[in-house]
């Protein structure tokens, strides 16, 4: 493997690795805000110790989170020196306003939301939460911002003396018909991660200590499944209005998306596709017809191009060169991504069945505890390697080939030697952050108002005065 190859799969790797933690960031502090919430408008003691129970697992993965991402930016200087300097005009901006504006208030909220819980009033300790959620989502906003100048490049111009691109609209950027769609897409998919995450520790915790703060935990796996639900929905609403722009702004994706070679008027959707191995013809198909028409523009007799017209249309554009990226990895990570995501809703909807009208959870629903989180994650990590691989062989679409953004004076030997210590790192990381989070889930709820240490107590719905809410066990953040 060349330098090329082997700065690719570090950069994959860390990407990806760094990516396990954002949508649980997103969605977790907003469902802890919505309990805190809770908690503050009916003074139910059972929404106060999930607040706290669920808020220390937010910031157990927020950390992890924090750290992996700032290896990302030590990246762009290490291996893709050329690339940071092409984009760097034009990325400063989206990037400086996340870590100026969206990072300093989300640090600084969460630091008094922490400390906060004995020494501020609610009111405005419930204003610290939902500051820390407003901080989250700007922050996904702006770096959603920059990547989508990546796949649809606008507000910039080029200059040819410095071989760079250089800022003339930041507005632009920041409208950017790409963004605009993908973050609610983006949004919609972590709050998937999170509902079932809070459902999958509920699950375990009602299975596995049946009669312990069940009150408490069976209306976080109701809540869970249908967070799942309505934002499986979004997901759905918003992927369709995302494809419609992919089709407009990048026509080889959505073609390599479905392993569409020839352009077809009206073109049918692929539910299966065998091709050859090296993605360059398809062998046997099975299609709906008329529907890939309708998701790419919206009308069902509209023509969608094929892989070899565009590559023939490229070639004229850009000059001769391939301009396919992997289409089987292309192809199948957007069907995983759709169909695991689709089973994850189904599960939500199993749980909210069995657990209907105040039946106890099946023991055997400690079976879907692990997989339930998991498989709207893996669905999350999926939609990003379709939505990077696809674009190939382009960093910024139009603009940048992948080969010419690579840093010239990074040998093999030193990408593989940062390649295998960041690997193993991020093991060691991989295995903290598990220990923690099972360490935190297996402890159960944290006292309750009048009883500080008795993790144990039979949840109770009874309003509880001001003076118990004071006395409650405080939050506590410290390993």
């Amino acid at each position: 493997m060349d330098t090329l190859d082997l700065a690719r799969w570090q950069f994959a790797i860390t990407t990806v690795y760094h990516f396990f933690f954002v949508p649980v960031t997103i969605s977790l502090v907003a469902i802890t805000a919505g309990l805190q919430t809770a908690w503050y408008r009916t003074g139910k003691d059972k929404y106060l110790r999930l607040t706290k129970f669920y808020g220390k697992l937010f910031l157990i993965n927020i950390a992890m989170g924090v750290v992996t991402g700032l290896v990302q930016e030590f990246q762009f200087g290490m291996n893709w020196s050329d690339y940071s300097r092409f984009v760097g005009d034009v990325f400063g901006a989206p990037l400086a306003l996340e870590g100026l504006l969206a990072f300093f208030v989300e640090s600084t909220f969460i630091g008094l939301w922490i400390f906060g819980w004995d020494r501020l009033p609610k009111k405005v300790h419930l204003a610290c939460i939902w500051m820390v959620v407003l901080g989250t989502q700007l922050s996904a906003y702006f770096i959603l911002a920059a990547n989508s100048w990546m796949q649809n490049p606008v507000g910039f111009r080029y200059n040819a003396e410095r071989g760079r691109a250089e800022l003339t609209g930041i507005w632009a950027v920041l409208t950017n018909k790409v963004v605009l769609v993908t973050f609610p897409h983006t949004i919609f998919a972590a709050f998937m991660v999170g509902g079932a995450f809070v459902a999958g520790v509920a699950i375990w915790h009602l299975v596995r200590r049946p009669g312990v703060d069940t009150g408490a935990f069976r209306t976080a796996l109701r809540l869970g499944a249908v967070i799942v639900i309505v934002a499986g929905a979004g997901v759905a609403l918003s992927g369709d209005q995302q494809g419609k722009v992919m089709t407009e702004v990048q026509p080889m994706k959505m073609a390599a998306a479905e392993a569409l070679y020839e352009s077809e008027k009206p073109a049918s959707f692929s539910v299966f596709t065998i091709g050859t191995l090296d993605g360059s013809r398809e062998i046997f198909s099975v299609k709906v017809p008329y529907l890939l028409s309708f998701l790419a523009t919206g009308h069902f007799d509209s023509e969608v191009q094929g892989i070899n017209n565009l590559q023939q249309a490229y070639e004229k554009l850009y000059g001769p060169g391939s301009y396919n990226p992997n289409v089987p990895l292309t192809y199948w990570t957007f069907r995983l991504m759709i169909g695991v995501g689709m089973a994850s809703v189904g599960l939500a909807v199993l749980l909210l069945w069995m657990t209907r009208r105040g039946r106890e959870p099946h023991r055997l629903l400690i079976w879907l505890a692990l997989p339930l989180p998991l498989l709207p994650l893996a669905a999350n990590v999926f939609g990003w390697v379709f939505t990077e691989t696809g674009r190939q062989p382009w960093l910024v679409f139009g603009l940048l080939p992948t080969s010419a953004g690579v840093s010239p004076g990074t040998t093999s030997g030193e990408v593989l030697t940062s390649l295998i210590g960041f690997t193993l790192l991020y093991g060691v990381l991989a295995v903290v952050e598990v220990k923690l989070m099972f360490k935190s889930i297996r402890a159960g709820l944290p006292g309750a108002a009048g009883t500080p240490g008795d993790p144990t107590r039979p949840d109770s719905d009874d309003d509880g005065s001001a003076e118990a809410e004071a006395d409650a066990k405080p939050l506590s953040f410290a390993y």
